[in-house]
């Protein structure tokens, strides 16, 4: 099934109708601003196995968690003062933060449970954030790509093409219209001991990171 909203104002009901499938267990799709997604509920196991399984990954795989903001993401991560310091001008952001898991996420998923570590995410994507806002909770989330579905790397998706292929594992496919993916996100790891270490550049605004870094090494 496919919903169409608007991107800069997203309809409630659409949205409350989504957050009660993800509350079932269900999987949801949607653009973000780096690319389309699946998400789902990281504190229902068998949502989380279905998302590994249409994935096509095994559990020590990470996905990332959406959050709507840095109060929530300190729920499911160990964010020492610094790094707070730091990514609360980052976000939201193309950015993927990578902290060490707290208790309560470990619980549910493998790979973070393994090495003790999980990748957070505040996306500037309004209707992900309002979903999330209205769930309550932070999403478990997984890029989609063209291979996925048997197609050329290169093969634009969207949102018939993915219910199509996706009819019988995705309750809702989210339509905004028109979208423009910024790339990759930009990853940083805080989960070691020392200054935070830049693993991938991509869209994240790596001199503005850098900037922030140095003002807070100053101050």
């Amino acid at each position: 099934m496919i919903e169409y909203i608007i991107a800069q104002n997203p309809d409630d009901r659409v949205l409350k109708r989504c957050s009660d499938l993800l509350s079932q267990g269900k999987l949801l799709c949607l653009p973000t601003d780096t690319n389309w997604v699946v998400v789902c509920d990281p504190f229902n196991k068998v949502a989380v196995e279905q998302l590994y399984r249409l994935k096509g990954e095994g559990p020590q795989k990470h996905f990332s968690l959406l959050c709507s903001d840095i109060s929530m993401a300190s729920e499911l991560a160990i964010i020492e003062n610094q790094a707070f310091r730091l990514i609360r001008k980052l976000v939201p952001g193309h950015f993927t933060f990578i902290f060490n898991a707290s208790k309560i996420i470990t619980k549910y998923l493998k790979a973070s449970k393994t090495d003790k570590e999980i990748g957070i995410r505040i996306p500037p994507s309004q209707v992900t954030l309002k979903l999330i806002a209205i769930f309550g909770r932070a999403l478990l989330s997984t890029n989609l790509n063209p291979e996925l579905m048997q197609l050329d790397s290169d093969y634009p998706l969207y949102s018939t093409l993915i219910d199509d292929y996706y009819s019988h594992q995705i309750s809702i496919t989210i339509d905004t219209g028109e979208t423009e993916f910024a790339g990759s996100s930009t990853i940083i790891d805080f989960s070691q001991d020392g200054p935070p270490i830049l693993v991938r550049e991509g869209a994240g605004n790596v001199d503005q990171f850098r900037s922030e870094l140095l003002e807070i090494e100053h101050n």
